[in-house]
């Protein structure tokens, strides 16, 4: 099997863009149109990596031959207790949603596939997050910044929510939104150049 000269990342998220740049990677963007809800009784890894596994078959199945190459797809959620924490709706929303982390330890779990000719491949990568304790206000001025309102669990490792952070065990890029380490490993797989200059 020849090498991939480039991938097609379908994510329109731009914290994937920038990480993926990390790695040296030709990339294409094509934004996938799924449906990302949880299912009854569905497990956050399951789910994660579900809606990976969609996002990315819903890119290559609208490729024809010509245009086919490796197409990465990726999901992340945060894990509170049982609770996955979504995207906050509102500013109430994620001020709960804040409350709920604050001073305690959550999961953050992101899902990656990579779909080629050969099939599916699947990881999820899952890191501990501590934050330190938050008040409402706090919560409510950081909402105001505009940083949480598309994020997972609503806050921004990468941004002011990093000043929230008081230990993380795992993947920084994990969090982020894409595991770089478990990326590179599916990339080398499907035998896509990496550490280009771009």
């Amino acid at each position: 099997m020849a090498d991939a000269g480039f991938i097609y990342l379908a994510s329109a998220s731009p914290r994937r863009r920038e990480l993926l740049r990390q790695l040296g990677v030709e990339f294409r963007v094509v934004t996938p149109e799924v449906d990302e809800r949880l299912l009854p009784a569905e497990l956050p890894e399951h789910y994660v990596k579900r809606l990976a596994e969609t996002k990315a078959l819903a890119v290559w199945e609208r490729l024809d031959g010509a245009d086919r190459a490796p197409v990465l797809g990726a999901d992340t959620t945060v894990v509170a207790g049982a609770e996955v924490l979504g995207k906050p709706v509102d500013r109430a929303d994620a001020v709960k949603m804040l409350g709920r982390l604050s001073g305690a330890t959550h999961v953050v779990m992101t899902g990656i596939a990579l779909v080629d000719a050969r099939g599916v491949r699947l990881h999820c990568s899952r890191s501990e997050v501590t934050f330190r304790v938050i008040d409402a206000a706090e919560a409510g001025a950081y909402w105001d910044t505009g940083e949480p309102c598309d994020k997972a669990g609503g806050y921004a490792i990468q941004g002011f929510g990093a000043s929230f952070v008081q230990h993380l065990a795992g993947s920084f890029s994990g969090v982020m939104g894409l595991p770089l380490f478990e990326t590179a490993a599916l990339l080398r797989e499907a035998r896509v150049p990496q550490w280009r200059q771009l």
